[in-house]
């Protein structure tokens, strides 16, 4: 089957989102006129997401749902949507309707211009705390800056690619996973559309603070070695103190100074150098974690149901 474009939309308790995202993406899919395909893939869901998807397949010829054994993951999810997708072009869009399904036809345009990379870019963000728009600002510019990667600030994974990048991408196998940067990785004719994201329709997010956290600290350690350098960087700032110290000390002493005498400074000391050590096996550990992951070679996802064609 001739597949123009494939929709990726990941799923985790979106029971109440479902048939809205539904029927938008096929008001707007059918309106380009060219075959089109709907991949849904559920992460584990336990409150009655996964019967809702299986329904809209019975339905739908279009909607190919794939479902996981357990909940693996959002970043794990999109790349089964990758995995199975069979379109020339894949569009990546979150299911809690954030993302308008009508910005779709605005990326395709640009992909028939020749861009095979077309990232959807938050101009504006609708429904979220100040708090909320501020992490996720500081956390778009901090990535920008200490990657080797430039990945676009304010985007997400909501974007189109090309049958060739997603091709690529399916290559990379590594198990801690930033889609948006491996998609920048790969290179490419890229380009940004700017878009008003809306609130989210109905349910709660899933990704609050602490999962940013952790998506951050996989594209930090995934596409850079900035923490390892700064590891290194306390570490000679910390010998370079001591080394100063030493003479300063002597002298004083020589000099029948007491400004130098008691236990204060030397716990002071202690535990400063302790703070950068233990930081920095922090920092060490983290990477070696993921250097672990990776011998194990365990697959990055089990499916239960999914597709055979």
């Amino acid at each position: 089957m001739s597949v123009t474009y494939s929709i990726v939309a990941p799923i985790y308790n979106e029971i109440d989102n479902l048939p809205l995202l539904y029927r938008r993406l096929t008001d707007v899919m059918e309106s380009s006129g060219e075959p089109w395909e709907l991949i849904l893939v559920d992460d584990g869901s336990t409150d009655g997401s996964t019967e809702k998807i299986r329904e809209l397949a019975a339905d739908d010829a279009r909607i190919r749902p794939v479902i996981f054994a357990r909940n693996f993951g959002h970043q794990i999810a999109i790349t089964a949507g990758w995995d199975y997708a069979r379109g020339d072009a894949v569009v990546i869009i979150d299911a809690d309707l954030q993302d308008p399904p009508e910005v779709i036809l605005e990326l395709a345009k640009k992909w028939k211009e020749g861009y095979e990379v077309v990232y959807a870019v938050r101009a504006e963000r609708e429904g979220e705390t100040w708090f909320k728009k501020f992490t996720a600002s500081m956390f778009y510019r901090i990535i920008y800056r200490i990657t080797d990667v430039k990945i676009p600030v304010d985007t997400g994974d909501f974007r189109l690619m090309d049958r060739k990048v997603v091709d690529v991408l399916k290559q990379m196998k590594e198990r801690h996973r930033f889609p948006r940067g491996m998609s920048a990785w790969v290179g490419f004719k890229q380009i940004g559309v700017e878009y008003k994201r809306a609130a989210r329709h109905a349910g709660v997010t899933k990704y609050p603070f602490k999962k940013m956290l952790r998506l951050a600290l996989n594209a930090i350690t995934g596409f850079s070695y900035f923490p390892l350098q700064v590891a290194t960087f306390f570490g000679f700032i910390s010998a370079g103190v001591s080394i100063l110290a030493i003479p300063v000390v002597a002298i004083l002493r020589l000099a029948g100074s007491h400004f130098f005498e008691g236990q204060t400074t030397t716990l002071v000391s202690v535990l400063f150098l302790g703070g950068v050590q233990l930081i920095s096996l922090g920092i060490l550990g983290e990477y070696i974690g993921r250097l672990y992951d990776e011998a194990k070679g365990r697959p990055l996802y089990i499916v239960r149901d999914a597709p055979r064609d």
